[in-house]
Formats: C-alpha cells, sequence, structure tokens
C-alpha cells in the first residue's frame, strides 16, 4: 500500500512539473516573430513619448518582466528589448501610473486596451483609431489569462 502511494505521488510530481513545463514553453513556441530592427527604428524617430521598461519594479518578478524602451506615436506603439514569455499579453494605457497587480486590477476600468502583445523581442502594435496616447501617460503590459502584472513605464 505505501508502495503504491509513493508511485502515485512520484507520477502526480512528474505530471505536475511536465504542466508547468508545457505552460512555460507554449508562449515561446507559438510567439510571432519581432518586427525587423529597422521598422522598429523607424518608429523610434517618429515617437512622441519614449519611456523604459524596468524589470525592478515592485510588481515584477524574475518570471514576470520587461527591460527596454518603448515609443509611442498616436498610431504606434513598440518596443525595442525583452519580455518575459507568457501568454495572453495585453497592453493598456493608463492616466496613472501603475507598478503592481494589485492597483493594476483597481484601475483596470479606467484603462484603455489597445492590443495583444504576441512577440517577447520587440514589438509594434497599431494603436486603434479613436485612441489618443497623450490622454495617458503610463503604457502597462499585463497577461490577462493569469491576472499577472509584466511591467510598466511612465512616458509622460
Amino acid at each position: 500500500m505505501l508502495k503504491a502511494l509513493l508511485i502515485f505521488i512520484i507520477a502526480l510530481a512528474i505530471f505536475a512539473a511536465g504542466f508547468m513545463a508545457g505552460i512555460y514553453s507554449l508562449p515561446i513556441l507559438t510567439e510571432q516573430p519581432a518586427p525587423e530592427i529597422k521598422t522598429l527604428e523607424q518608429h523610434q524617430t517618429r515617437a512622441l513619448f519614449s519611456a523604459e521598461f524596468k524589470p525592478d519594479l515592485k510588481g515584477s518578478d524574475r518570471l514576470h518582466y520587461g527591460d527596454g524602451m518603448v515609443y509611442l506615436t498616436n498610431d504606434a506603439i513598440s518596443m525595442q528589448g525583452t519580455l518575459s514569455p507568457g501568454p495572453d499579453y495585453q497592453l493598456y494605457l493608463s492616466r496613472n501610473f501603475i507598478d503592481n497587480e494589485a492597483d493594476f486590477l483597481a484601475q483596470k476600468g479606467t484603462m484603455q486596451r489597445v492590443a495583444g502583445v504576441r512577440s517577447f523581442n520587440g514589438f509594434k502594435l497599431v494603436v486603434p483609431q479613436g485612441i489618443d496616447v497623450r490622454d495617458y501617460n503610463t503604457v502597462i503590459i499585463w497577461c490577462e489569462s493569469f491576472e499577472e502584472f509584466i511591467t510598466a513605464a511612465q512616458y509622460q
């Protein structure tokens, strides 16, 4: 009986480890290619605003972070740098600087979702018509599936 229980516990631990490895690696396997550096540099030269994603924010950790520069125009938002890989990342604009999960959840209703982020080594996203980046001051990357704060950058 003890031997069967031990085998079950080991099998359960192996299953759990495999499941967690799958959750971590699936976004990496399905990641869209990052834009060419030339495209990102061209957007950078037209930017109205720029800011820095820092990996050491209050709500970031070694599994949820961003590190690099973000550039905003009224028609696009681009990033040169890296994001920790994960599923269902969304880019939001906020009128207040947010640097953690609790504050994000408390103010989510006041924010503007811009687009999904599908690349972890730089991206360029189209800003939907009707959104004026000058009406906000912070870019936030949020994992919708797991309600995890990833990173933020205040640009004005």
